[in-house]
């Protein structure tokens, strides 16, 4: 491939994981790119470092397993689109059971080398305050939830509508030479081994129903952090704060993060816990563990205090404490069209959470959409949206039109941010989930897997097809 090219740049505001990978999609595709990112001049509330796709909550990217389960489809299709963000994730994996984790600070180091190292791709440390000016013809805003109160502002200008918004919030992480681990043990939940992991990949805090109660007395009084100048802005249900999950029943934890199944107390087996806190590795060293579901807006000095109180915890150390910031999507089934682009501005595309996707993934596959859209419009091609079937298509679809109408209010739609899930998928074909052979009785679990199953390989068999037809287009055009 050359990297001579008469085509103008386009230019991509955020180096998140949508930014990042945008900018990575286009300059495969032989468009130059400029990259505007703020750090480096200006900070966020959230993000500790300059590093381009740098991971401000878990290091999860969730689960991995692309025959039953739609994170994993997703994971697939954007490794099948030469990911960079899939790219990097896979070179610096850490155990997790069934999930694909990640050493944050390796993960970020790699995308921020191999784009800076793209002869096709230029990093511009800037913060960008408006809309972009109107010579830039073709450009896309990947700012994420933090976005800078300036260009939020520009946004609600132009489009005429008012941003919704929740909060986040981040899990702490604690030091794992401070874990008592004559108290905690090593285990996947059920014994479950994942990419890079052995089925110990967790550690875990065992509970009995003392100490659990007492836990849960010790959240709902905590001294919360007061964010009066955000009330009324919903919680994700996806990332919901420790405290706020126990404030909605006493059993809420227990059958959350907290519950106890498929798990084994290796220093007592026969009495089974009655709540376990696990904690996932968050660094490649395994020095770091982060409290897995224990997202929290608790103040510092009550965090530490009250997280002590789990058993193997008690003189635990922290390298982050917990804490909450707030994210702002558009309301893109209104504003946009189905290539991302806002549909009073031609030429500008939003990308990433921003647009109403929540997690890693799903903020950086739009971004991989977004940034593959706008390098067709640059060759002078129609963007391809890819079938709603995969994964990629279903999630687009949620974002510019899948959504509820609301009932209360005729006309208007009701739309929040979503993870990917099978529930945004189509249906399969009538006659296509058959019973198989030699199976006497097919219903409930066993017939949602399967459904699960052809739903993914149906998903990963059109989003190939979509692939090469785009790539058949882009040559054509060149």
């Amino acid at each position: 491939m050359t990297h001579e090219t008469s085509h103008s740049p386009i230019h991509v505001i955020g180096g998140g994981l949508a930014g990042s990978e945008a900018a990575w999609q286009i300059a495969s595709a032989g468009i130059p790119v400029i990259l505007h990112e703020m750090r480096g001049v200006r900070g966020t509330d959230a993000h500790k470092t300059d590093g381009l796709a740098e991971l401000v909550c878990s290091n999860s990217f969730r689960s991995d397993d692309a025959t039953a389960n739609a994170v994993g489809v997703i994971h697939a299709e954007m490794r099948l689109a030469g990911s960079l963000i899939m790219r990097s994730a896979d070179k610096h994996q850490v155990p997790a059971g069934g999930a694909l984790a990640v050493d944050r600070d390796g993960f970020s180091e790699t995308v921020t080398e191999a784009l800076a190292g793209h002869p096709l791709i230029t990093i511009t440390r800037e913060e960008v305050p408006s809309l972009p000016p109107r010579e830039w013809d073709n450009a896309i805003i990947a700012t994420g939830p933090l976005t800078s109160p300036a260009l939020a502002e520009a946004i609600r200008a132009e489009t005429g509508e008012d941003a919704l918004a929740f909060f986040d919030a981040i899990a702490p992480i604690v030091h794992r030479e401070s874990i008592n681990m004559d108290v905690c043990w090593y285990q996947s939940r059920y014994d479950k081994v994942g990419p890079g992991g052995n089925g110990k990949d967790y550690i875990n805090c065992p509970l009995d129903e003392a100490q659990y109660h007492a836990f849960i007395d010790a959240l709902i009084a905590g001294d919360a952090v007061g964010f009066k100048e955000w009330e009324g802005t919903p919680y994700f249900d996806g990332c919901l704060p420790i405290e706020v999950m126990a404030e909605r029943g006493r059993e809420t934890l227990r059958h959350g993060p907290m519950k106890p199944m498929g798990l084994t107390n290796a220093h007592n087996p026969t009495v089974k816990p009655y709540a376990v806190v696990q904690l996932r590795q968050d660094n490649a060293l395994g020095t770091l563990y982060n409290m897995v579901g224990f997202q929290t807006k608790l103040r510092y000095g009550a965090q530490a205090e009250i997280f002590r109180m789990i058993p193997g915890l008690e003189n635990a150390e922290f390298a982050r404490l917990g804490g909450l910031h707030r994210n702002t999507y558009i309301n893109s089934p209104t504003l946009l069209d189905r290539s991302l682009t806002l549909k009073s501005r031609p030429g500008l595309r939003f990308a990433g959470q921003i647009t109403g996707c929540e997690g890693y993934v799903e903020s950086a596959s739009i971004g991989l959409l977004a940034g593959r859209f706008a390098a067709a419009e640059r060759l002078g091609l129609v963007p391809s949206v890819p079938p709603a079937t995969t994964a990629l298509g279903s999630l687009l679809n949620h974002i510019t039109g899948g959504h509820l109408v609301s009932d209360d209010e005729p006309g208007k739609r009701s739309f929040q941010p979503m993870n990917i899930n099978f529930g945004l998928f189509p249906d399969l074909e009538p006659g296509s989930l058959k019973k198989p052979e030699g199976v006497q009785r097919f219903r409930g679990k066993d017939k949602t897997i399967l459904k699960r199953q052809l739903m993914a390989a149906r998903a990963l068999e059109h989003c190939k097809a979509w692939l090469s037809e785009g790539l058949a287009r882009q040559d054509a055009a060149a």
